[in-house]
Parts: structure tokens; C-alpha cells; sequence
């Protein structure tokens, strides 16, 4: 009897699974290549040392070419010892390929009720997931998942109430090219890129702390705007030796990881810059040593090597940060949904609105309400996680660089 002829071509998706081992792709394809087969789609991961390989191809019009490239496809999975399933007639699933998301969980530790919680809500709004990847062990453990068939906004705020509940933080991003593209990253100073306020370094150096501290208690409590707190306490500081800047200079701690994060983003090619209500005299030489070139705070006045405690040029409050963002991106041609503004105040929250993706790092209640993600472990490179930059890739290229193993984690 003559094989039956269809219409169409055929489709036969070939799934193998078992141990990995070099070549396995190699056999399959070299038993199917007689059978007039055309590749039509591949996935293929191997996790712990044991490999998924799934393949759709097209076999021709004619049933015998269906049944000849499954027992070819059978014959390797004896002859490697592998699971191996077959379905004939499988289509591509372009639905998988729309609404596309991609969700970091985060953790030290990150706990099973927080990967269980989330995804059981993408499950419970029609999400599948399609891959799940390691992104980081150290210092975090931090898990990417690539999802399709829901929407951004329709997790974000589900799934971020869900990893509050068990101390994870976790982010929500549309897949796509803009993940591809160069980014502009802004970040606040104090308290964010290092772990000081630059005003009480300067109020020790004058002998002005208890003064000081009363006015950002003002501040705090409504009785003064950041402008009016800002020109009192520097005001407090009028006849300051300029040597004592270098001395405040010296006493700075970076936060963890901020070596990293910089590093890491230059040579990526990225955009960096730093905007602050601190001052330039202060943070410029800090960020050249880090090779960030754009900074944007408030100048000191200095007359005759000492400051006259007044401010110079405009300062830089809540919306001066936004400004500064909108400006950076404007100047580098980089659209604001590429921008990342990284922040832990209340001053940083219209950054934070202004940027594609609004980070609060160990931020206030009223930051983190306001962003659009949190991070609360202390490591600011950590913030790559969140990009899709894995550890490995990071340290793999530290060591390309000479930076020792220990030194890339110190940083």
C-alpha cells in the first residue's frame, strides 16, 4: 500500500532527556538529516549535569517521513541511553512568545515559600514559565524566571507584596529588546552609594553635630523644605578649612559592592552618574575614582581656603534629581524606559517615577512604596542581578581583568 499523502508538511517534536555528555545534539541531528527534516525550533538547557533537549522539525507532506525521522530520533535515545518522547503534529507556540516577562526573586537566604507564593501567582494569572535560571549564589541567591502569557502589571504589585511576606525582594520586567540596550543608571549618595551623610561628616569636622541633627529633625517632621534645611545646615559650617573636605573624603565607606556595580557597568558601556543633595567637592573625586563621570549635587562656596557657608549654584532637591535624570538621557540619547534611578529617600522618588525601572535600596517606607522594586540586603551590586547579569559573568570577567576572586566579592 502507497503511504498516504497529506496537504501540509509534517511537524514532529522530538524531546530527549537523560545524562549529558558531548555530541548528543550532533547524533540527533545526523540521524535526522536523511529524513529531509528542517529545523524549526530548539531549546536545550542542562541542569546538574543532566540535559533537556527539545526539537520541533518540519519532515515533509508524506507520513513515511514522520515515522522514519521518529525511529531514527528513538534509535539515538537507545544508543545514548536517554528518554525520548515524540508527537507528531506539535505547532509552533507563538503564544509562549508574547507578553513575555522576566522575574528575579532574591534572597539571603531565599526561602521555598517565596518561590512557591510566586509562582503560584503567575500560575493563578494565566503566566507560564517558560525557563528558570540561577543568576546569583553570592551575596544573595538570586533566581531569574522567563515567563509569557501575563502582563507586567498585572504582577507587580501581587507578586512584590508576596516576597515582602518572606524578606524576598523581587523584580518584574517586560522581555524585549530594552534589556538588550544601553542603560543609564542614577543613583543616589548618601545612604545608597556610600553608607554615610556627607552634612554629618562635615558637622563633626565643624563641631556642629547637635545643631545640625536639630534642623534635619525639622526636616523630617514637615517644618522645613529639603532647600530651607539644606542652606541651615550648611550655613553652620561657614569658616570650615577647606583640608578638612579631603578629611571627610577619607572617612567615606562605599557601600558593598558599589566597586562592582561601577566596574561592571563600564565595561558593559553603560551610562553612570550620580546625583546627589550632598555636594560635588565631596563626591566628584569619590565617583572619578570609580570612573563615573557625571555627577550632579551642590557646590560649597570657598573664599580664601574656607567655606562661608553658603551654597553654591542651584541646589539640588527632589525634583532637581528627576531634572538631572531627564537631562543625562536626553544628553546620551538613551530613552528613559533604559533608565534605572536607584534611590532611598523621599527625595529620590520622583527619580524614581521618572526612570523605567525605579529601584529603593534599603530604603524609607515612603521610597519603597513609591519604586517600582526593592532591595534590602546591603550589597549594591546586587542591582545587576535585577539586569540579568549573572555572578559568574561578573566574576569571570574580574578575572579577565586581573581582580583575584576574593577581591571581586570584597567589592
Amino acid at each position: 500500500m502507497c503511504p498516504v499523502k497529506d496537504d501540509q508538511p509534517q511537524t514532529l517534536l522530538i524531546t530527549l532527556s537523560g545524562q549529558d555528555r558531548p555530541g548528543v545534539t550532533h547524533r540527533l541531528f545526523s540521524a535526522l538529516a536523511p529524513h529531509s527534516t528542517s529545523v524549526l525550533d530548539i531549546e536545550q538547557m542542562v541542569v546538574r549535569g543532566r540535559l533537556m533537549l527539545a526539537v520541533l522539525v518540519g519532515v515533509g507532506a508524506d507520513i513515511s517521513d514522520v515515522t522514519g525521522a521518529e525511529d531514527a530520533a528513538r534509535a539515538v535515545a537507545r544508543e545514548l541511553d536517554m528518554e525520548i518522547q515524540t508527537r507528531p503534529g506539535a505547532g509552533e507556540d507563538s503564544e509562549r512568545r508574547r507578553n513575555r516577562v522576566h522575574v528575579t526573586i532574591m534572597g539571603a537566604p531565599l526561602a521555598a515559600e517565596s518561590v512557591a507564593d510566586i509562582t503560584a501567582l503567575l500560575a493563578e494569572r494565566g503566566g507560564n514559565i517558560d525557563r528558570i535560571r540561577r543568576i546569583a549564589s553570592y551575596p544573595v541567591t538570586a533566581v531569574e524566571f522567563q515567563g509569557s502569557g501575563v502582563r507586567v502589571d498585572e504582577l507587580r504589585l501581587p507578586l512584590v507584596e508576596a516576597a515582602s511576606r518572606h524578606g524576598a525582594d523581587v523584580a518584574i520586567q517586560e522581555a524585549g529588546l530594552d534589556r538588550r540596550g544601553q542603560y543609564l543608571v542614577v543613583m543616589d549618595v548618601d545612604s545608597t552609594f556610600i553608607q554615610d551623610e556627607v552634612i554629618d561628616l562635615l558637622a563633626d569636622e565643624a563641631g556642629v553635630m547637635a545643631d545640625v541633627a536639630a534642623i534635619t529633625e525639622r526636616a523630617m517632621a514637615g517644618e522645613l523644605d529639603f532647600e530651607e534645611s539644606l542652606r541651615e545646615r550648611v550655613a553652620l559650617l561657614v569658616g570650615l578649612p577647606v583640608e578638612a573636605l579631603e578629611r571627610v573624603r577619607s572617612r567615606i565607606t562605599l557601600t558593598p559592592g558599589a566597586r562592582t556595580l561601577c566596574r561592571t557597568l563600564n565595561r558593559l558601556g553603560y551610562r553612570i552618574a550620580l546625583v546627589s543633595g550632598g555636594f560635588t567637592d565631596i563626591i566628584t573625586p569619590i565617583a572619578a575614582e570609580l570612573g563615573v563621570t557625571d555627577v550632579r549635587a551642590n557646590g560649597l562656596e570657598i573664599v580664601d581656603g574656607h567655606l562661608t557657608g553658603r551654597v553654591q549654584g542651584p541646589v539640588i532637591d527632589r525634583m532637581g534629581k528627576r531634572t538631572a535624570l531627564e537631562a543625562f538621557a536626553r544628553q546620551y540619547g538613551i530613552p528613559q524606559r533604559r533608565t534605572i534611578a536607584i534611590g532611598d529617600g523621599a527625595n529620590d522618588i520622583d527619580m524614581m517615577d521618572a526612570a523605567g525601572l525605579g529601584i529603593a535600596f534599603n530604603a524609607k517606607p515612603a521610597a519603597r512604596a513609591a519604586a517600582d522594586t526593592s532591595v534590602n540586603v546591603p550589597y549594591l551590586d546586587s542591582i545587576l542581578f535585577l539586569m540579568g547579569i549573572t555572578r559568574e559573568e561578573i566574576e569571570s570577567a574580574d578575572l579577565r581583568d586581573g581582580i583575584s576572586l576574593e577581591e571581586s566579592r570584597r567589592n
